[in-house]
């Protein structure tokens, strides 16, 4: 059997979850508005929402304004991690996974659900970087991962930067087999 491509990634999320679908955030008046809203609440830490972070609603995928040039198979670790948010979101229903990744136990430093659904998504992503052959576990994508809970991406989820740290490390781990 073959390398997958992205389109048969696409058929297989379609198969799952019959309402998946991409949109184009440059195209999206809510993504437009939500890009807004994230500049003034991060005091513009978070810059590159439109143009680095893909999004998913619902099963609606928010593509960013970079994903044109980035290769399948980047395309395609993005849509695994997509996909385990889509996978919360049926466990949990839509209420409660929105409540829960948004809101609690706060919205900011203590955003427990969001750190725990961020993480199962990005512990896919490094499973999906081990599959595709791509470089995993070095000293600067750690950084960046760990850059994405304690910083203004995911709107400073976890303060406790060795708490992240340990977890990426054990999910690179894990990854590697």
């Amino acid at each position: 059997m073959g390398v997958m491509t992205y389109e048969e990634l696409c058929k297989q999320v379609r198969d799952e979850f019959p309402k998946f679908k991409e949109v184009d955030k440059g195209k999206s008046l809510l993504m437009k508005c939500i890009h807004v809203l994230l500049l003034i609440v991060t005091l513009g830490g978070m810059s590159y929402f439109q143009k680095d972070f893909t999004t998913t609603l619902g099963y609606t995928v928010y593509l960013p304004l970079k994903w044109g040039s980035m290769s399948d198979v980047s395309k395609m670790i993005v849509l695994r991690h997509e996909r385990v948010h889509m996978r919360q979101r049926r466990k949990y229903g839509a209420l409660l996974f929105s409540f829960l990744y948004a809101f609690f136990p706060l919205p900011l430093f203590f955003a427990y659900f969001r750190m725990k659904f961020e993480m199962e998504a990005y512990a896919e992503s490094l499973r999906a970087m081990v599959e595709y052959q791509c470089q995993v576990g070095g000293p600067e994508q750690k950084e960046r991962f760990v850059g994405y809970f304690t910083g203004p991406s995911y709107f400073w989820t976890w303060p406790w930067k060795k708490r992240v740290e340990k977890w990426y490390d054990s999910a690179v781990k894990e990854a590697l087999g």
